[in-house]
């Protein structure tokens, strides 16, 4: 079974109880490409000029086999440890890796100096309250780069012809980095904030292209491509990170 109308203009696959999400790539090739890559990422890749009709029933078609590429690359998925939220455990932030300092004290704040994100808190053995106090310092600096950043990449992609910055929303997202709503509005992903800046633009720039195609056609691509050439290589880079 697959499901239409997720956001981006995505799919979703329902293989038993498992659900993969993907899009429909139309690129200049004369077959359909279905790809299930190691990082467990769904790929279809249709010709120009085809239609989620024809491409649709194909990918259900296969559906068994990509469950099965799915579990064998599942073996080799390095296991991802829950952030412990204890000193000296890794966090990024930016692209960048930095460490967590947990101290001692009457007042709880937050602060990044050095190579170290310092956490203040009268609860140091609360694993819990540091992790809020965390993800409270990721959306405050979230905030104001988000926000930043889509100024910066409008002043740039004069190809949008956008008058005005669109609303902007900041949400824990599971599936995706980010989405652009029918009304205009740029949802962004919180975890982008651990990103570099060139991909959280990326995302950016790709929901800003949504606002005057709401697919991913032909067209939607040549669009993204005229404001961000090298977005694919952004994209790549993006797909990297385990956050």
């Amino acid at each position: 079974m697959i499901e239409h109308g997720q956001p981006e203009g995505g799919y979703i696959l329902s293989v038993g109880e498992r659900q993969v999400p993907f899009r429909i790539d139309y690129r200049d090739r004369k077959s359909l490409l279905i790809t299930v890559h190691p990082n467990l990422r769904l790929e279809v890749v249709a010709p120009k000029g085809s239609t989620q009709e024809q491409v649709l029933p194909r990918v259900q078609k296969r559906a068994s086999w990509i469950l099965r590429q799915l579990r064998y690359f599942e073996q080799y998925q390095p296991a991802q440890p829950s952030p412990r939220f204890v000193s000296g455990e890794t966090i990024l932030y930016l692209g960048r890796q930095y460490r967590l300092k947990v101290q001692q004290s009457s007042a709880d704040s937050v602060k990044l100096i050095g190579r170290y994100l310092h956490v203040w808190t009268s609860e140091r053995a609360d694993s819990g309250r540091i992790q809020l106090q965390v993800e409270h310092w990721y959306r405050e600096h979230a905030d104001r780069i988000f926000a930043n950043r889509i100024r910066l990449c409008l002043e740039k992609c004069v190809s949008l012809k956008l008058a005005e910055q669109p609303q902007l929303s900041i949400r824990k997202l599971t599936h995706r980095w980010g989405s652009c709503t029918k009304s205009g509005r740029v949802i962004l992903n919180l975890d982008l904030i651990k990103a570099p800046i060139h991909c959280i633009d990326y995302v950016i720039v790709h929901e800003l292209c949504h606002r005057q195609i709401h697919n991913h056609s032909s067209l939607f691509y040549r669009l993204l491509g005229r404001c961000m050439p090298d977005w694919e290589a952004r994209k790549s880079r993006l797909e990297s990170f385990v956050v």
